[in-house]
């Protein structure tokens, strides 16, 4: 049994700005399986961080009860750099404001990073060759820079997550219904998950463009796979980002809810001993990413929204009217903004002044899309 909270200090760019990175490590030392789990990535996304608040003290009562058979890594608020992002009483927390780079994006590619130093090392037993990648990727991770705040993190949290079994990264979106993003290896996997937490949608790519958190894990597996055929490389991380709800869907019991079936989840992994928590239900089945319209806003304007979270749409139906504010139509004329494929309304925009190319409802559908392409990710 073991309960540990771990507390970094990240020092500053500049003096007087160090800052705390909290985090737990609970379950057996030995444990075969380890399970990471983050939130709050995009700092300004805090449904994640209640959920994890929950999940924790489920997590502290199964090992004290001796039930953890696996060891879970916990960073409930995993960017303090990006809570500390506010500004004339706004919290940003969404991007690096030293660079402008989104805190969910340019993740090293392990492969480019490592592949090289792997191919002589590879062998016939499959579990000596994932000890053997993972053995390499930790000391790596010892050479990554410091030099920066943001370097330290990075260092630190890849460092934890690098030898995971299990890389959930808990996000929301703006106002939405819960999805995952995953890769398509990992379908039936995260089938079980969707069941348990009851996902409206699972969205399917193996490379969305961006270098995104979870798909790095795999991304080292796969390509492994691929350039050492005769070689048994399985893929031993189950990897994804989870979209709970809305930026304004932090409440308590709600979340205390996401967590206790994220926890039956992990139970019917055989992570957790214990009585079974009951499940959801039967979610929607996974469905490629390039299925999923971004539709988008032609110019500034003000939304008017003529669809509900949930709503199933026909190609052409209109999504919401953009009120134009300039010009000779402004405050007297709508733009009709249509839906550009079938399917589920799964988010929209809290803040309905939006600008040209925002984004301003994603639409699951099951046709794939030739305007999808690249990247698949509004940033």
């Amino acid at each position: 049994m073991s309960f540990e909270r771990i507390s970094k200090t990240l020092s500053g760019d500049s003096p007087g700005r160090s800052t705390e990175l909290n985090y737990f490590r609970i379950g057996p030392v030995d444990a075969v399986q380890k399970v990471y789990l983050q939130a709050a990535m995009h700092a300004d996304e805090q449904p994640g961080i209640l959920i994890l608040h929950h999940l924790l003290q489920l997590l502290r009562a199964a090992d004290a009860a001796g039930e953890l058979n696996a060891r879970f890594v916990v960073f409930p608020m995993v960017n303090p750099l990006g809570m500390g992002d506010i500004e004339f009483g706004q919290h940003q927390g969404r991007y690096n404001r030293a660079t402008g780079v989104n805190h969910n994006r340019d993740w090293p590619a392990l492969y480019d990073e490592v592949g090289a130093k792997l191919g002589e090392k590879l062998g016939p037993d499959a579990t000596q060759n994932i000890e053997t990648v993972r053995a390499v990727l930790s000391e790596w991770v010892k050479s990554l820079p410091t030099v920066t705040a943001q370097d330290q993190w990075r260092q630190c949290v890849i460092g934890e997550a690098c030898n995971a079994d299990y890389v959930f990264d808990v996000h929301c979106d703006d106002d939405s219904l819960v999805h995952i993003f995953t890769i398509p290896q990992l379908a039936d996997n995260m089938q079980q998950l969707a069941n348990w937490i009851g996902a409206d949608a699972t969205l399917l790519a193996e490379d969305s463009g961006g270098g995104s958190f979870d798909e790095v894990w795999p991304a080292i597996w796969l390509r492994l796979a691929r350039d050492h055929a005769d070689k048994p490389i399985p893929l031993p991380v189950v990897s994804c980002t989870l979209e709970y709800r809305g930026a304004c869907d932090t409440f308590d019991e709600l979340n205390r809810q996401d967590a206790q079936n994220l926890y039956g989840y992990f139970q019917a992994q055989g992570l957790i001993g214990g009585t079974a928590i009951s499940r959801q239900g039967e979610a929607a089945a996974p469905t490629d990413l390039r299925a999923t319209e971004y539709l988008r806003a032609p110019q500034a304007g003000l939304l008017a929204y003529c669809v509900e979270l949930g709503d199933r749409v026909e190609k052409g139906d209109r999504i919401a009217d953009l009120i134009e504010l300039d010009g000779e139509g402004a405050f007297v004329s709508r733009i009709p903004l249509l839906a550009g494929t079938s399917g589920q309304v799964i988010s929209r925009k809290l803040n309905k002044y939006v600008w040209a190319n925002a984004n301003i409802s994603k639409i699951v559908g099951s046709e794939i899309l030739e305007s999808r392409s690249g990247n698949l990710l509004s940033d």
